[in-house]
C-alpha cells in the first residue's frame, strides 16, 4: 500500500492534534532547559560561584544557595525532566497512532529517539558542559522557583523516601559530602584562577593536614630538649633559661625519663627577687602535662585551650620521654614557622646552584616529597633523617649517601649519632646533565 493511500485512509490532522503537537514542542523546550540546568548545576565550580557572589554578580547568590544543597535541588529537576520527556513521548504516540495507525508506533519511536534525544538531551547538555557557569546562572532563578513549589517539593521528597525504603541499609544519605582530596583540588584551582591568594591555599592545605598530624611529627625531640635537674638551684636555672631563651623548662629527677615538673621563668625571676636564689628549683616547679606521641595535634590543641597549659611532655609507649611539644609548635603547623629573637637563624631549605636541595634532617617526609617532587617512602620514621637511618641500617658518617626513588640522600652534617642536614640530589637530572656535558658536538 502506497503512502498516499495510507494517508488518505486516515483521519486528517484535527485541531486537537495541532494542540497536542504544540504541547509536545513546549514539553521538549522545557525538557531541554531542565537538562541544561541539571548539567550546569552539577558541573559548575563552587569556588568560582562564591567569588561571583562576593562580586554581586546577578543570579550568583541564588545559584550559590542551590549548589550548597544539591540534594534539595537536583531531585526536583530530574523528576520534572523525566516527566516532560514521558509526557512528550506519550502525546507523540497518541497523535501518530491516530494519524498512521499501526505505523504510528514506528513513527513515534523515530520521533522520540531523534528529536527528543537531540533537542531535549544532547544539545542542551553539550552546551552546558561547554559553558557550565553561564548555564547555571541562566537557569538558577527559574530552578529556585521550581524547587520551592510546595507540591513538587512534597512529591519528590515522598518519592525519595519510597526509594530509600527499598535501598539496602539506611537509604541515600543527605549530602553534600566533599572529600579532603576534593577540597584540596578546589583550593588549588581557586589559587590558579586567582580567586584566593597563594598564602590562603597554603593555609587550607595546612588546616586539612592538621587533622591527620600526630604529636610525634611536631614535637621537639629529646636530644634538643633543655631540661634541668630538680636539685639545681634557682640562680643557675635562671641563667640556663635566659641562655636558652625559653619561658618554660622541664625539671627531671633521676634522669630525662623522669620528668617531675615544669618551671616557669617568671616564677624563677620572682623567687630570685625574693632572695630564694639558693633554693632548689623543685620548690617552685609546677605540674607537668604528659601526652602520648600518637595523640593527634588537633585534640592536643583543644586540650591545651581547655586546661590552659602551653607545654606538654611527649612520652613513648614504654613511658620514656620522647620530647616535648608547645602550643607554638602546634600553631606553626597551621601558619608556618614562627620565629622570635631567641630562635636560631637556621634555614630549613636551601637550594644549591647545581640543582640539589639541602634540608634539615628533621623535615617531614611528606614535605620533602612535595619540595623535590619525589616519592620517598613513609614508614616507622617521620623525617628525612629517619629515612636515611632506616636505609643505611647504621649511624652514617659525614658525607655518606644512599639512593632511594631516583634521589640520592647525603648526610652532610653528622653530630655524634645524629644527622643534622641532608643533601638531596635528583639522579635523573644528574645523569642527563652528565650525558649532555659528555656528548661531543655533531659535525
Amino acid at each position: 500500500m502506497s503512502f498516499s493511500v495510507l494517508a488518505a485512509s486516515r483521519h486528517a490532522l484535527r485541531g486537537t492534534d495541532i494542540a497536542l503537537l504544540v504541547a509536545v514542542g513546549a514539553f521538549i523546550l522545557l525538557s531541554g532547559f531542565l537538562a541544561m540546568a541539571e548539567t550546569g548545576l552539577t558541573r559548575t565550580n563552587r569556588v568560582r560561584i562564591m567569588a561571583l557572589a562576593e562580586q554581586h554578580r546577578r543570579g550568583a547568590g541564588v545559584l550559590l544557595r542551590l549548589i550548597e544543597h544539591p540534594e534539595r535541588t537536583i531531585n526536583p529537576v530530574l523528576f520534572l525532566l523525566l516527566l516532560c520527556n514521558l509526557v512528550a513521548a506519550t502525546l507523540v504516540g497518541v497523535v501518530a497512532g491516530r494519524l498512521f495507525g499501526g505505523l504510528g508506533v514506528a513513527v513515534a519511536t523515530v520521533f522520540e529517539v531523534v528529536v527528543i534525544f537531540i533537542f531535549a538531551e544532547a544539545a542542551p547538555k553539550t552546551w552546558a558542559v561547554q559553558h557550565p557557569e553561564r548555564a547555571a546562572l541562566l537557569s538558577a532563578p527559574i530552578v529556585a522557583v521550581l524547587v520551592r513549589f510546595p507540591p513538587l517539593r512534597w512529591l519528590t521528597r515522598s518519592l525519595i523516601a519510597i526509594s530509600n525504603f527499598f535501598t539496602p541499609g539506611k537509604g541515600i544519605p543527605q549530602g553534600p559530602y566533599v572529600s579532603e582530596q576534593e577540597l584540596l583540588a578546589m583550593a588549588d584551582a581557586a589559587a590558579q584562577d586567582d580567586v584566593i591568594e597563594r598564602e590562603e591555599r597554603t593555609l587550607i592545605h595546612s588546616i586539612i593536614d592538621f587533622g591527620d598530624t600526630v604529636v610525634r611529627e611536631v614535637m621537639v625531640p629529646r636530644p634538643d630538649m633543655v631540661a634541668v635537674e630538680s636539685t639545681a638551684v634557682i640562680s643557675d636555672v635562671v641563667e640556663i633559661a635566659i641562655a636558652a631563651g625559653f619561658s618554660r623548662i622541664p625539671v627531671y629527677g633521676q634522669g630525662i625519663d623522669d620528668i617531675v615538673g615544669v618551671v616557669f621563668l617568671k616564677d624563677l625571676m620572682r623567687a630570685e627577687r625574693e632572695g630564694k636564689s639558693d633554693e632548689a628549683v623543685s620548690t617552685i616547679m609546677r605540674e607537668a602535662h604528659f601526652v602520648p606521641e600518637t595523640k593527634r595535634v588537633s585534640e592536643l590543641m583543644r586540650e591545651m585551650q581547655t586546661k590552659k597549659f602551653h607545654q606538654a611532655i611527649v612520652v613513648d609507649e614504654y613511658g620514656g620521654t620522647s620530647g616535648l611539644v608547645t602550643l607554638e609548635d602546634l600553631l606553626e603547623e597551621l601558619v608556618g614557622e614562627i620565629e622570635d629573637e631567641y630562635d636560631l637563624a637556621e634555614v630549613p631549605v636551601e637550594r644549591l646552584p647545581d640543582g640539589d636541595v639541602r634540608v634539615t634532617a628533621r623535615m617531614p617526609i611528606d614535605e620533602v616529597n612535595e619540595l623535590v617532587g619525589a616519592d620517598l617512602p613513609e614508614g616507622d620514621w617521620d623525617t628525612v633523617g629517619g629515612l636515611v637511618y632506616s636505609l643505611l641500617g647504621h649511624v652514617p658518617t659525614e658525607g655518606e649517601a644512599v639512593d632511594c626513588d631516583s634521589h640520592r640522600l647525603t648526610a652532610e652534617r653528622v653530630q655524634g649519632r645524629r644527622i643534622g642536614r641532608v643533601r638531596i640530589s635528583n639522579l635523573a637530572l644528574t645523569e642527563s646533565d652528565a650525558g649532555a656535558g659528555g656528548a661531543e658536538p655533531a659535525t
